[in-house]
C-alpha cells in the first residue's frame, strides 16, 4: 500500500497554489482585522519597560536598516525588524490566538509578512494572502497537538509559528512546492520555545514570536536557494509530533483537513483582555459578579450586595488543559513577581477583576501587583478542574464565590468571550486599535493606520504600509 503523502507537502501545495483571488471576502476581511490589532498591540507596547531594552540590543546586534519598528523610532534590518515588532506585537499579550491550536499565529507570522513582503516589493493584495496560508496551516498545525505541548513544556507559538512563517514566507517568495516542503523541513530545526517563563515571570515569552518569524525568513529563505531539507517535517521519526510531544496522543490528520474549504482565520480570537487568554472567562466571570454585588451603582440591589471582607473562600473551576499554565505553582500564582506573572496568574486575575470590576492595561501594571486589596483576596483563590469544560475549542470558566455567612453566588462562562462562537465584531477589534494606539501615536495618525489596513489590497507596494508604521515625530505625536 502506498504511504500518504507527507503532510508538508501537502501544505506545501496549498499555500504556494493559493492566488489572493481564491481567499473569500469575508476571510481577507477578518484577516485585515486581526492584522490591525496586532499592531495596535505594538503601538500599545511602546510606552512599556521591556520595548527600551528589547530594542536597544536589536540596534547593538545588527545597527540600523530600511526596516520599519511599529510605533518607534528606529529602523532595523530585515530580521532585527521582524523579531523587535514580533516582541512588541506579543508582548503586552493582548494578541489573537487560535483557540484549538492554542497558538498566537499574527504575531508570528505578520512581522515576518510585512518586512518581507516590503523587501520583494510585494502589493499588499500579496502579502494578505501570504499571511492567510501562514495562519490557515499553523491553526491546522497547532490544533493536531490539542494542547499537549503546554503540558509537556513548549511554548506552540514559538514552535508552530516558525513553520507558520516559513510558510507564509516561501509565498511571498513564489516558491515551488518543494521548495515550501525544504522551508518546512529547516523551520524542523529552528523550532522552539519553552515555558520556563512560567516560573518567575521572565521575559522570554515575549521573545518566541518574533524569534519563530526570524525561523521562518530564514528557512524560506534557504529553501529558496537550494538548501535540501527533511520532507517528513511532521510524521518522522524525529518529526515535530514525534520530537516534541513524544507519547502524547495526536490526529495528524487535522494538519490538512478542509484545506481551502474551512478558513481556520475566521476561528481566530481576538482578545478582550490584556491577559492570558487561558483566564479570560475567569476574568468574565469575577467582572460579572463585581458588577452584581460589589459595584457602587445604585442599581444594585442591596439584598445582593456584599463587601470584600464578606468573602470567605474563590473557586475557580478551569480546564484541566490550562492548570500548569496558569494555577500552578499555587503560591507564587497568588504572588506574582511582575506584570507578566499576573497575567498567567488564576488568582490575581480573579482578585482584580473582583476588586476593580474591570481588566485592563491598567489594572496590571506593576503598581498594582501590591494592592492589599486584590493580594488579601487572591490568598482566598483556589482551582478546580472543570468537568463541563469546551477545552481547547473553547477556555472555559467559572468562579464560584462563597462568604462568610454561607451564601454562595457563581458566574459561569462557557464560550470565552472573542472565540470564535462568540467573536469580537470588527469595530470592536477597531476600537480596541484606536484605544491601543493612542498610547503611541495621535487620533489622525491611528485613523490613517487603520484605514491603510482595512485597504491593504490597494496598495501595489506593502511597503507603503510599513512606512505609516514608525516613530512618532520628534517633539510629540504625529
Amino acid at each position: 500500500m502506498k504511504p500518504p503523502r507527507p503532510v508538508s507537502a501537502r501544505l506545501a501545495e496549498f499555500a504556494t497554489g493559493l492566488a489572493p483571488a481564491a481567499v473569500p471576502p469575508e476571510v481577507r476581511e477578518r484577516a485585515k482585522h486581526l492584522i490591525l490589532d496586532a499592531i495596535g498591540c505594538g503601538l500599545a507596547a511602546r510606552r512599556f519597560y521591556f520595548a527600551g531594552p528589547s530594542l536597544a540590543a536589536l540596534q547593538a546586534l545588527g545597527g540600523s536598516g530600511p526596516h520599519a519598528v511599529v510605533g518607534q523610532p528606529l529602523r532595523l534590518p530585515l530580521r532585527d525588524a521582524v523579531l523587535a515588532n514580533g516582541i512588541l506585537m506579543h508582548g503586552l499579550d493582548y494578541d489573537d490566538t487560535h483557540t484549538e491550536g492554542v497558538v498566537h499565529l499574527t504575531v508570528g507570522v505578520f512581522p515576518a509578512v510585512l518586512a518581507l513582503a516590503s523587501s520583494l516589493g510585494r502589493s499588499g493584495g500579496e502579502a494578505l494572502c501570504a499571511y492567510v496560508a501562514g495562519v490557515e496551516a499553523g491553526a491546522r498545525l497547532g490544533s493536531v497537538a490539542r494542547g499537549a505541548f503546554h503540558q509537556v513544556g513548549f511554548h506552540p507559538t514559538g514552535v508552530i509559528g516558525a513553520f507558520a512563517s516559513a510558510i507564509a514566507c516561501a509565498v511571498l517568495y513564489g516558491s515551488s512546492a518543494e521548495e515550501a516542503v525544504n522551508a518546512q523541513g529547516i523551520a524542523l530545526s529552528v523550532a522552539a520555545g519553552s515555558l520556563e517563563f512560567l516560573e518567575d515571570g521572565a521575559w522570554t515569552k515575549r521573545f518566541h514570536p518574533g524569534w519563530a518569524g526570524v525561523g521562518g525568513i530564514t528557512a524560506a529563505t534557504l529553501a529558496k536557494h537550494g538548501f535540501v531539507a527533511p520532507a517528513r517535517a511532521y510524521e518522522g521519526r524525529f518529526g515535530l509530533f514525534n520530537l516534541y510531544l513524544q507519547k502524547e496522543a495526536v490526529d495528524l490528520a487535522t494538519a490538512t483537513r478542509a484545506l481551502g474549504e474551512t478558513w481556520e482565520t475566521m476561528n481566530v480570537a481576538v482578545k478582550p483582555f490584556p491577559a492570558c487568554h487561558f483566564v479570560h472567562s475567569l476574568a468574565d466571570a469575577a467582572i460579572a459578579l463585581h458588577r452584581k454585588h460589589l459595584s457602587t451603582d445604585q442599581g444594585i440591589s442591596t439584598k445582593e450586595k456584599f463587601t470584600l471582607d464578606d468573602i470567605q473562600e474563590l473557586i475557580a473551576l478551569v480546564p484541566a488543559g490550562v492548570v500548569k499554565t496558569v494555577c500552578e505553582p499555587q503560591a507564587a500564582k497568588k504572588r506574582p513577581a511582575n506584570d507578566y506573572d499576573a497575567k498567567f496568574s488564576v488568582p490575581f486575575v480573579v482578585a482584580a477583576g473582583l476588586v476593580c470590576g474591570r481588566l485592563g492595561l491598567a489594572e496590571l501594571e506593576p503598581s498594582r501587583l501590591g494592592d492589599p486589596a486584590i493580594l488579601a483576596l487572591a490568598d482566598k483563590v483556589r482551582y478546580e478542574v472543570d468537568p463541563a469544560s469546551g477545552f481547547p475549542r473553547h477556555y472555559s470558566g467559572e468562579v464560584i464565590l462563597r462568604l462568610r455567612d454561607g451564601t454562595e453566588h457563581r458566574h459561569r462562562e462557557q464560550v470565552n468571550r472573542g472565540a470564535a462562537d462568540r467573536p469580537l465584531r470588527n469595530d470592536e477589534i477597531v476600537a480596541k486599535f484606536m484605544e491601543n494606539a493612542a498610547f503611541a501615536v495621535s487620533e489622525a495618525r491611528a485613523r490613517e493606520i487603520r484605514d491603510a489596513v482595512l485597504g491593504l489590497e490597494r496598495f501595489s507596494r506593502l511597503a507603503e504600509l510599513e512606512a505609516l508604521l514608525p516613530e512618532p515625530l520628534p517633539g510629540g505625536k504625529p
